[in-house]
C-alpha cells in the first residue's frame, strides 16, 4: 500500500462491509479486536480494497486482551490481502513489539505506529515529539488525540505540518466534536490516512464522519 498520497480507510469489524465501502474508500481498516474469527475472515477475503490490520489493545481503546494479540497480528501480516499493520507505539517500544516489527517488515508491508489519547491533547512540543517517535518506530506515525478547544486542533495541525515537512509520513486526527473537522482538514497539512465507518452507527472513535461524508469533504478541500 502506498501512503505517498492520502488514504481513506473504512473502519470495520466485518469484511462483508467491503463492497459497500468501495465507492468511497481506498482501503479497509480491519479491526481484528472487534471481529469474529478475524484470521478466517482475512484468509477468505476476496474483496478489492487492500487491508490495514489492527488488533487494538484494551489499554489503548480496543478490545484485544494480551494473550495471543500480537501473535494474531503477526499471522495477519502473512496474509497477502493485508498491506499494512497498525501497532501501538508503546508496543513497538517493547521487546515484543520489536519482534513483531521484524516479522511484519519481513513480509515487506508498512507499519503504522499509533498513539491514542482519549482524554486530552498534549502540548504542541509533546505532539511533535510523539510524531517523531512514532515515525521512527513505524513507516507511518499516527496520532489521535482528544480536542477540548480549538487551540488543541491548531496545535495538532501545526505538529502535523511541521513533522511531515521533514519527510516523515504521518496520520493525525483530533477525536471528539470539537476536533471533528480535523479529520477533513488534516490532509491539507500532511496527514496521509483518514478513518471513517461505512455506517455512522459503527463508529470506532468519537467524532468520526461517515465514509461518504469524509470522502466528499476531503476531496472538495484538496481540489480547491
Amino acid at each position: 500500500m502506498n501512503f505517498d498520497t492520502f488514504v481513506l480507510a473504512a473502519a470495520t469489524a466485518t469484511l462483508d462491509d467491503e463492497p459497500a465501502a468501495r465507492e468511497h474508500a481506498d482501503a479497509i481498516e480491519f479491526r481484528m479486536d472487534l471481529a469474529e474469527d478475524p484470521l478466517s475472515q482475512l484468509r477468505t477475503y476476496d474483496g478489492e480494497l487492500p487491508i490495514i490490520a489492527t488488533n487494538r489493545a484494551e489499554w489503548e481503546g480496543g478490545e484485544a486482551s494480551r494473550p495471543g494479540r500480537l501473535d494474531a497480528l503477526a499471522e495477519a501480516a502473512q496474509v497477502s490481502v493485508v498491506e499494512a499493520i497498525d501497532v501501538e507505539l508503546h508496543t513497538l517500544e517493547t521487546p515484543e513489539g520489536v519482534a513483531i516489527a521484524e516479522n511484519v517488515r519481513a513480509a515487506e508491508i508498512p507499519i503504522i505506529a499509533s498513539v491514542h489519547d482519549f482524554e486530552r491533547t498534549p502540548s504542541s512540543a509533546d505532539l511533535r515529539k510523539l510524531l517523531r517517535r512514532a515515525s521512527k518506530h513505524g513507516d507511518i506515525g499516527k496520532l489521535a488525540v482528544t480536542a477540548q478547544t480549538s487551540r488543541d486542533v491548531l496545535d495538532l495541525l501545526g505538529a502535523t505540518q511541521a513533522i511531515s515537512a521533514t519527510g516523515r509520513t504521518v496520520a493525525t486526527m483530533a477525536m471528539g466534536e470539537v476536533g471533528r473537522h480535523s479529520r477533513a482538514v488534516a490532509p491539507l497539512y500532511g496527514s496521509r490516512i483518514g478513518y471513517a465507518p461505512v455506517d455512522p452507527a459503527d463508529a470506532t472513535a468519537p467524532g468520526q464522519y461517515d465514509l461518504a461524508t469524509l470522502r466528499t469533504l476531503v476531496d472538495q478541500l484538496r481540489s480547491e
